[in-house]
């Protein structure tokens, strides 16, 4: 109910800002936590995720993710968004860990249920979806990013980007694993989830995380060039084969989605599970310090 009451609120406001500022050409609106930039004659919408310090997906923060993208799919104007970060050095750390800490039962399904909505309404998207990784993209943050038609990272050794639940005490769920096997094999990805492994630019490019690795300041302009390829395929022959690649895949969340909600409350509220997040989060605190 909390959920569905936000996305109607931020709905109208969104809706709202994006008429007034319709009249500079390069329209642009924005929540709290996402900045949407448009232009409407290339087609292209460039979605920045500004929910500092490090873009955590809290639950507010992936309402208007999943808000946002709706927004562009309704306006037929729109065929193609970029994902990238508005916060220096950071793509988006993943997943918000205060809310699956020290919560009730009820909280952790509502925001395992936004999760999924996230990825589903990325993983499906008619849009071409591309991502200029333009900082570090653990855990959550590489999950947006293989959900990406195309991923480009900068080259920039402090960056890395993978699936690191296992560091963290816990377990990448059956769907964060079919997303990354199918991007990766099944090798690599056995090894890459099992150690937690998180890989510079080079060693992301290898294994197949992401498609380019270029020199950071042309992030942008790179993605931008590459989005214009994907835009002279006509749409609908792209769209009836991205969705003829990925079903299947989003198929195996949609048919079990209750039960994976499920799973994940039990899991989250084990004690163990609850001390190693205590444990981490305490270890934020004292680097912050």
């Amino acid at each position: 109910m909390a959920l569905a009451a936000a996305r109607r609120v931020l709905l109208h406001a969104g809706s709202r800002l994006g008429r007034r500022e319709a009249l500079d050409g390069a329209r642009r609106f924005a929540n709290k936590r996402v900045l949407v930039e448009t232009e409407d004659k290339a087609g292209v919408a460039v979605m920045k995720f500004k929910n500092p310090p490090v873009n955590s997906l809290s639950l507010e923060f992936l309402t208007e993710l999943v808000i946002s993208l709706e927004k562009l799919e309704n306006d037929k104007t729109f065929r193609g968004v970029i994902l990238t970060s508005d916060c220096p050095g950071i793509f988006s750390a993943g997943l918000d860990l205060t809310e699956m800490y020290g919560r009730n039962p009820a909280h952790y399904a509502e925001y395992w249920k936004a999760v999924q909505e996230l990825w589903l309404r990325l993983y499906l998207s008619k849009l071409i979806i591309m991502s200029a990784i333009n900082g570090a993209s653990p855990a959550g943050g590489c999950l947006i990013a293989l959900t990406c038609d195309y991923r480009i990272m900068a080259d920039n050794p402090k960056y890395t980007i993978g699936l690191n639940e296992t560091l963290l005490g816990i377990v990448a769920p059956s769907w964060f694993k079919d997303n990354f096997v199918n991007t990766i094999g099944h090798r690599a990805a056995e090894r890459a989830l099992q150690l937690g492994m998180l890989f510079p630019p080079a060693e992301a490019l290898k294994v197949g995380v992401v498609d380019e690795v270029v020199p950071e300041d042309q992030v942008f302009s790179k993605t931008r060039a590459v989005m214009a390829q994907w835009l002279a395929i006509p749409d609908h022959s792209r769209q009836l084969t991205k969705s003829m690649m990925r079903k299947a895949t989003a198929d195996n969340l949609i048919k079990q989605r209750e039960a994976d909600i499920q799973y994940f409350v039990s899991f989250i509220s084990r004690d163990s599970i609850q001390k190693s997040l205590q444990v981490y989060l305490e270890k934020l605190k004292q680097k912050r310090g």
